[in-house]
């Protein structure tokens, strides 16, 4: 179950990074006034995706490996997954230019939400 553990520390960098790219590009198509385009939205499908993955092989550490060293990294764990359906949830009635920045700042913060969980693993 190493493995386990090491694909849950590389998949933690990947989602730094894609978290980051998807934040910086809702926030480009909100300064050029543009709404969330269907790619846009599915790569925030993939984002998802990727962090309840994350959370899996998160728990199969947990069970088969070892607890994390602080327990608010499960906190963050949780918090990284629903970071985006929620943002999403709440943006219907804002302008599409809002919603793309809206949802590219929660992006940011799910990145940050991903660097702490590294932090405290």
């Amino acid at each position: 179950m190493d493995i386990a553990l090491g694909l849950h520390k590389q998949l933690a960098t990947v989602l730094v990074l894609y978290y980051t790219a998807v934040g910086l590009w809702g926030v480009g198509l909100g300064v050029r006034n543009t709404g969330p385009t269907p790619a846009y939205r599915g790569s925030i499908v993939i984002a998802v995706v990727a962090a309840v993955a994350q959370g899996v092989l998160g728990i199969l550490t947990f069970v088969f490996v070892r607890q994390p060293g602080e327990s608010l990294h499960i906190l963050y764990g949780f918090a990284l997954v629903l970071a985006l359906p929620l943002a999403s949830s709440m943006l219907r009635e804002r302008t599409p230019r809002g919603q793309s920045v809206a949802l590219g700042l929660a992006a940011l913060f799910a990145a940050g939400l991903a660097i702490r969980g590294i932090t405290t693993a």
